[in-house]
């Protein structure tokens, strides 16, 4: 980084002259918005706000809303390369990176930093995530802590993270950030420190050939950034954990990492406090006491690949908010008192306003039909793919998608009112409701920590009082000795190893994991909620049946049916017209169709008279139904499916009928997880009878039917009320507050980005089979993060006692550290090599048996 400090001095004294004239030269013209740094132009009406004689502008109200809560926290920024203050309103240079906007007095600037960004942020204050306004702060491990703004938690020391992220990419996990280029850093000096340590057990010998002092002193310089700067955080944590009187993990890892380090100082320092027995050397080099500082910042560097892997899970729990968030436009065509219309921001609609929704656009806000027709797409609420016809007086819903008409809308809800927003903090309490898995390793260790810590201060006590000379010197080799064979590497890397490795196998066999979580709960559930449209069904309309009335042409009816609705968006139009097609027929065109708002639609086909629809429709114009059509349709509708009424000039010409077919695959999977004691319950939008009909057809235990989300999520919390540990599976944003509740949600590959979100588990082809495929990993992988876990102790419990020196009195053994150091060591290559097992595990359906 030698250009930064030249450019420190004759650069920015000449950029501290063209300041303000970049201001004024910036004015007349565009202006950046200090907020959100979009550029505003002056003359557009844009919200404005006054700070300290100064007029600034902003694209939106929420921009000026937050400048006017912190102004002085949005009025300059520091240029990363030269260290200037910079003026964000009138600044023309400006870049992202990694989700955070830096600012640069010149373009000169800008082009350096773009060039090396990581060279310019090796001690930038790490950068928060992005939130939604007034959204509040929360810690991942303890989701009982609140805070209004970003901080550490108080009782671990973790970032907290906005309950609502804001709309859009917010870029990655700041913390991630942060933790991997800590993570190079211990890995850049640990290598180096191996090698000199460790390198004559390669045929390098780095420490005869820099001599004893000298490579002492080489570790030393090596070990301390990491240990001083990147495990700061550990440290921190660790600190936090004892202030708070619940030891932790962290609580091991400051404990080992300081006991390594602090004695590999003593050691390089003061090897006059150590016995002889301890002082080792080579052939012609000087005696010493070995030093372990390769040790600590080994630690340190795999601690950060487990915290990695885990932020890189948890970095994805804000992203079915932002995905729910993105739903809502940005913007709302209002129409003034004076019939002019203007697009403003969605922040600015207010109660009553006159809204117009063009064709093919989302809904802005809740509220009612007032002029136009149109049908609207309200998966997001039903989950089921037909659209929904719309009329003066009808109620629309914020974030439903229009279809072909043009309506004007009367907005009644707004902000936090809509459902859609309900939507968001239902998801959003339903995340945070689930505690994030503190897994054995932290439960175990809250009596583990305490338990070291007293062996250790004991060893020490009683070697300096008991132990022959010099005893001080024993009982510090017999405290670190036992603090390093304590330090948890392998419980560190236990949960992580085996989560990298089921991830890979499960994505083979087209599960993907979000985390350990997850799969902890999968492998216990007892209940499974299914919804109905795209996960047991195909989601996508055919025409199934075609039932003509007695004496009647079923192909020249269809042909007839299928005229009249091709010019119809709805979904059963275009099955019927993708069947009359399949059946090679050509379709003549329609005139003067109409259609009637929930019963169907007439017009006229080669001169004749064309309706289909419901009972009702034929029955508005006059045609009679014969008995035996009307059965025939009841009897369609208690399988699943829509049937419709086709009638020409006046006279019933018989049945249509459109069903979503069945998966072929749901059968099968819900037999598999009848077999393991899995009980099913259907829970879907649709209406009770075509519901039933394919529970009926699948052997589905129960069914709930006509549910919106908030209904889903009660039926998810009613069976949890009873004690059952449910699962929840589905595909539409409908399904993302039961997915967020659930013990587990189980996503179709083949739904929405919500609800992939919203899930710990992906169904990457959208089959149902593979929940019972899910289900075996979930099982063989918890059974082997608790094998890794038994290894990690076992060590510990072996080797605690005879790093204590109880083998001393009887064998005359001490146990120095560097024996410890590889015993810890041996426990993570334990760990490790056991997780990998997992790479080969079938996930077959095994045979009936072996028992479920």
């Amino acid at each position: 980084m030698t250009d930064r400090h030249h450019d420190g001095g004759d650069h920015a004294a000449h950029h501290h002259h063209d300041h303000h004239a970049h201001a004024s030269a910036a004015a007349p013209e565009a202006v950046r918005d200090p907020v959100c740094g979009m550029m505003v132009d002056p003359g557009a009406g844009k919200p404005e706000a006054t700070h300290a004689g100064r007029t600034f502008r902003f694209c939106c109200e929420g921009c000026r809303k937050k400048f006017e809560a912190a102004p002085e926290g949005y009025l300059t920024a520091k240029d990363p390369v030269c260290d200037m203050e910079v003026d964000r309103a009138s600044a023309r240079y400006m870049a992202k990176h990694e989700g955070t906007r830096f600012y640069f007095c010149s373009a000169g600037c800008q082009a350096k930093f773009e060039a090396d960004p990581a060279g310019y942020l090796g001690n930038w204050p790490r950068p928060e995530p992005a939130a939604a306004p007034g959204s509040k702060w929360t810690c991942p491990m303890h989701p009982e802590v609140v805070s209004d703004g970003p901080a550490d938690c108080p009782k671990c020391g973790m970032a907290l993270e906005p309950m609502t992220p804001a709309a859009g990419d917010g870029g990655p996990n700041p913390e991630r950030v942060d933790f991997t280029r800590r993570l190079l850093v211990s890995v850049a000096c640990a290598v180096p420190l191996l090698l000199i340590s460790m390198g004559s057990m390669l045929g390098l010998p780095f420490r005869a050939w820099l001599g004893e002092r000298a490579a002492v002193f080489a570790e030393f310089l090596l070990a301390t950034p990491v240990v001083v700067w990147a495990a700061a955080p550990f440290f921190r944590r660790a600190l936090a954990s004892l202030r708070n009187r619940s030891p932790n993990m962290w609580t091991l890892i400051g404990l080992g990492v300081g006991a390594a380090y602090g004695y590999s100082v003593l050691a390089a320092f003061l090897p006059g406090l150590f016995p002889a027995s301890f002082r080792a050397g080579m052939a012609g080099m000087e005696a010493s006491v070995p030093v372990y500082f390769e040790a600590s910042a080994v630690i340190v560097a795999l601690v950060f690949v487990g915290q990695i892997l885990e932020l890189r899970a948890r970095e994805r729990t804000g992203s079915a908010i932002r995905a729910l968030l993105d739903l809502a436009p940005k913007t709302a065509r209002r129409i003034g008192a004076d019939g002019t219309e203007a697009d403003v921001p969605l922040g600015e609609v207010r109660t009553g306003d006159r809204l117009r929704v063009p064709p093919g656009m989302s809904v802005p806000v809740d509220g009612a039909v007032i002029e136009g027709r149109s049908f609207v797409d309200e998966s997001i609420l039903t989950g089921e793919s037909a659209p929904v016809a719309k009329g003066e007086g009808d109620r629309l819903t914020g974030g439903t998608l229009n279809g072909r008409g043009a309506l004007v809308m009367r907005a009644e809800a707004v902000g936090a009112d809509t459902v859609l927003a309900r939507i968001v903090e239902m998801v959003g309490k339903a995340q945070r409701s689930r505690a994030p898995i503190q897994g054995l390793a932290d439960r175990v260790a809250g009596v583990f920590v305490p338990a070291v810590a007293a062996v250790a201060l004991l060893a020490f006590a009683l070697w300096w009082a008991l132990g022959p000379e010099p005893a001080l010197a024993h009982g510090l080799v017999a405290a670190v000795s036992v603090l390093i064979i304590a330090c948890p590497c392998a419980l560190g890397l236990a949960t992580p190893v085996s989560i990298m490795t089921a991830t890979g196998r499960g994505a083979q066999a087209g599960v993907l994991i979000r985390d350990a979580e997850a799969l902890e709960r999968l492998a216990s559930v007892d209940t499974l909620v299914v919804d109905k449209t795209g996960t047991l069904t195909e989601g996508q309309p055919r025409l199934v049946d075609v039932v003509p009335a007695e004496g009647g042409d079923g192909e020249a009816m269809l042909r007839l049916a299928a005229a009249l609705e091709r010019g119809s968006e709805h979904p059963l139009a275009a099955a019927i017209v993708a069947g009359a097609a399949g059946h090679g027929l050509q379709l003549p065109d329609a005139t003067g169709v109409e259609a009637a708002t929930g019963k169907g639609l007439a017009g006229t086909v080669e001169g004749r008279a064309v309706a289909i629809g419901n009972r009702a429709m034929l029955r508005d114009g006059g045609v009679e139904v014969a008995k035996a059509l009307e059965a025939e349709a009841e009897r369609l509708r208690g399988e699943g499916k829509t049937a419709m009424f086709v009638a020409v000039d006046g006279k019933a010409a018989g049945l249509l009928a459109v069903a979503d077919p069945i998966k072929p695959s749901a059968r099968d999977a819900i037999r598999a997880l009848h077999a393991e004691g899995v009980r099913v319950v259907m829970a879907t939008g649709d209406e009770p009878g075509t519901a039933a009909g394919v529970a009926k057809a699948l052997g589905i235990d129960d069914v709930r039917a006509g549910l919106l989300p908030e209904g889903k999520l009660a039926l998810v919390e009613e069976l949890q009320g009873r004690g059952r540990r449910v699962a929840v599976a589905g595909d539409g944003v409908n399904d993302a507050p039961a997915l967020a509740g659930a013990a587990v949600g189980i996503a179709m590959g083949t739904g929405a980005d919500v609800a992939m979100e919203s899930a710990g588990i992906t169904l990457v082809k959208g089959d149902l089979a593979g929940i019972a495929r899910a289900r075996r990993l979930a099982k063989a992988t918890i059974r082997n993060v608790r094998q890794n876990l038994f290894f990690a102790f076992v060590y510990n419990a072996v080797g605690v006692p005879v790093a204590a020196g109880v083998l001393y009195p009887v064998f005359g053994w001490l146990l120095s550290p560097m024996l410890a150091a590889a015993a810890m060591s041996l426990s993570s290559v334990s760990v490790i090599a056991n997780a990998l097992r997992l790479r080969t595990l079938d996930l077959r359906e095994a045979p009936p048996t072996q028992g479920r």
